[in-house]
């Protein structure tokens, strides 16, 4: 334990795992948090759990998939050609006419690992299968939900932390930066009493320290086609931010990978935090659901304190049992949403898009590089973003993780965008409106804001119209 102290320290990140990817945790250190476990048993009854702060998560039957509306128009990554490069510029391979869906040209091999992978994203946890000491909710399919299986959801997830003029404190101290929603003692039961009888959580969750001035939500993300940004080269991304211009360029989020030990581009996550498909599944696990894995063997320290786990912990580490490589195939190998056919509105909107220069950072194509997994493998694919961090001034949510500074967002995907609706947009949810949206751009997307709001009404509802059949 004193071992362990000290490289907490040292490396304050590896006493709560985060979104930031960090070094890989001692193995003394490990060791030394594990807790002599109990016996497996039935514990929180995941269902009713769920369903206590899930009741309108909105979870569709399955539907079969669809080819999209045409081939490829081009293989070289483009944002300046909305005439080429709009509606239908997705391979019948990558993109399903809705969500929830595998790609279509996978091996039975493939679809048997889809399906797989699926039931891990859909399984419903408990204490006696590793569920928290911390958590926010059951399932990954809990929050993620709309429109099909790895859509988006109504959920947040909440960050915290103290940015002063000496820098962003994540309050790790206290359980920050991220506060779970629900601790294991959240509906006790007999079968709590019995399997950890000595925790003594608050049931009310992790609440934000006092001190904190920064309070961030990040709402549940849609993850359908992200294989196809998983199979993309970093040096595609590199290259790409070369392209931009000086007023616009984004930066890449260099992260540390956790498989390799190197430092690489981070791509997923609201600030890019996460390198690949693999490291962001463990992150997620642990994170939502206090699941640990072998890549992230440390629990979350409820509230911060390290020594509250063993009393409030079944389940020796790791404790996916090997879901993050099953959710992995099931994320990498989910299809992307194919863009609707478009009317002679949304066509002219799609021009607009690129005059006002919404298309320097959501960029409307990308080429993925070579895959094992031939319906990945060299596809030009349609995400609208160029997945860099940018500045965005007051729309920054203060948190700093990763390789992002306070002010940094990764531009967001918009692909999909339609099965989400426009209620709840950017990373908090704050608009209502697609033109609330772009309003609120700031930062390096002020000039495309303004550009916006120098259009006319009727202008701007055929811009509307365009990102409606996205």
């Amino acid at each position: 334990m004193a071992l362990c102290a000290a490289a907490r320290k040292s490396w304050p990140w590896l006493s709560r795992a985060r979104y930031t990817a960090g070094m890989r945790e001692p193995a003394a250190c490990v060791r030394g948090l594990r807790p002599v476990r109990v016996g497996v048993a039935v514990a929180i009854g995941g269902a009713l759990l769920g369903a206590f702060w899930r009741a309108h998560a909105e979870v569709p039957p399955p539907v079969s998939n669809a080819a999209a509306l045409s081939s490829p128009s081009s293989s070289t990554p483009s944002s300046s050609n909305p005439e080429s490069s709009s509606s239908g510029s997705f391979s019948s391979t990558v993109a399903a006419a809705t969500g929830g869906v595998p790609l279509t040209g996978l091996t039975a091999a493939e679809l048997e690992r889809f399906e797989r992978g699926r039931d891990a994203f859909e399984r419903v946890r408990g204490i006696e299968t590793g569920l928290g000491p911390v958590f926010n909710d059951v399932g990954c399919n809990r929050c993620h939900n709309k429109r099909g299986v790895g859509g988006a959801g109504i959920q947040s997830a909440v960050l915290a932390g103290r940015l002063d003029e000496r820098g962003f404190d994540a309050l790790l101290s206290r359980g920050g930066p991220t506060f779970a929603a629900n601790t294991v003692m959240a509906e006790p039961s007999t079968d709590t009493q019995r399997l950890i009888p000595n925790c003594r959580l608050s049931r009310d969750g992790e609440r934000i320290p006092a001190e904190a001035n920064v309070v961030a939500r990040r709402r549940t993300t849609p993850l359908f086609g992200l294989g196809l940004v998983d199979a993309t080269p970093d040096a595609a991304f590199v290259a790409l931010a070369k392209r931009q211009p000086a007023a616009i360029r984004g930066r890449v989020a260099m992260v540390n990978d956790l498989a390799t030990g190197q430092r690489v581009v981070g791509k997923f996550g609201w600030k890019a935090q996460a390198p690949t498909l693999h490291q962001f599944s463990g992150l997620a696990l642990l994170l939502e659901l206090g699941v640990t894995s072998p890549e992230f063997l440390l629990e979350q320290p409820p509230f911060g304190d390290a020594e509250g786990v063993a009393a409030c912990d079944a389940v020796s580490e790791p404790e996916d049992g090997g879901d993050v490589e099953r959710m992995t195939d099931f994320m990498r190998l989910l299809a992307a949403v194919a863009p609707l056919a478009s009317t002679p509105e949304a066509r002219a909107g799609d021009v607009l898009f690129s005059r006002i220069g919404c298309d320097g950072c959501h960029v409307r194509q990308l080429e993925s590089g070579s895959s094992p997994t031939a319906a990945l493998s060299e596809r030009t694919y349609a995400p609208y973003s160029d997945f860099l961090l940018h500045d965005m001034g007051s729309l920054g949510d203060g948190i700093v993780e990763g390789d992002a500074r306070p002010r940094e967002m990764r531009t967001a995907p918009l692909w999909g965008g339609r099965l989400e609706g426009s209620s709840r947009l950017l990373h908090d949810g704050r608009a209502h409106s697609f033109a609330e949206a772009i309003e609120r751009h700031d930062g390096q997307g002020a000039a495309a804001r303004d550009a916006y709001r120098a259009l006319s009404a009727n202008e701007r509802q055929k811009l509307a119209a365009f990102l409606a059949t996205l």
